[in-house]
C-alpha cells in the first residue's frame, strides 16, 4: 500500500485543512500523523494555538489513523466522524503534532462491515508540542457504512 500517496491525496482532498495549513505527514496502519504550524493567524487571545485550530489537527490525525486502517476497502466506504471529546492539558505553543491511533481490531471492523454494513469505533489522538509534551488528547469515534451497489 502507498501510504506517502495516501497522506498527499488527503493534504489535497480537504480545503479546510488546507486553510489552517494543516499538513498530514504520516499514514500508515492505524496510525495519522499532522503538523499544526506555528502561525500568528492560528492564535488566540493569549497567543497559544487557538482551541479550535488543535481540534481540527486531532480530528485531521484521527481520519489519517482511519485512512492507513481501511485504504484497501476505501472505494466502498462512507467514513463520517460522528463525536469527538478533547481536553485541553496545558497551553499550546509553538508547532504542534498531533497523532491519530486506531487500536480496535480492523478485520473485525470490516467483518461487521460485511455483515452489518456498518461499523463505530473510537480514535484516540495525542497532542504534543515541541517539546514533547502533550497539550491535548481527543477521542474521535468514527461511523462508516458500506456504500450500497
Amino acid at each position: 500500500m502507498d501510504y506517502e500517496a495516501i497522506a498527499a491525496g488527503l493534504n489535497q482532498a480537504i480545503p479546510f485543512n488546507r486553510h489552517l495549513n494543516l499538513e498530514i505527514v504520516e499514514v500508515g496502519p492505524g496510525r495519522g500523523v499532522v503538523t499544526l504550524p506555528d502561525s500568528a493567524q492560528l492564535h488566540n487571545h493569549v497567543g497559544s494555538q487557538h482551541a479550535g485550530a488543535l481540534f481540527s489537527a486531532g480530528e485531521a490525525a484521527s481520519g489519517g489513523a482511519f485512512l492507513g486502517s481501511f485504504a484497501e476497502h476505501l472505494g466502498s466506504l462512507t467514513p463520517l466522524a460522528r463525536s469527538a471529546q478533547i481536553d485541553y492539558r496545558r497551553i499550546a505553543r509553538g508547532p504542534i503534532t498531533a497523532t491519530g491511533t486506531l487500536t480496535a481490531d480492523v478485520p473485525e471492523l470490516v467483518a461487521k462491515l460485511d455483515s452489518e454494513g456498518r461499523a463505530e469505533f473510537p480514535i484516540e489522538v495525542e497532542m504534543t508540542d515541541g517539546e514533547g509534551e502533550v497539550v491535548a488528547t481527543m477521542t474521535v469515534h468514527w461511523h462508516v457504512r458500506r456504500n450500497s451497489t
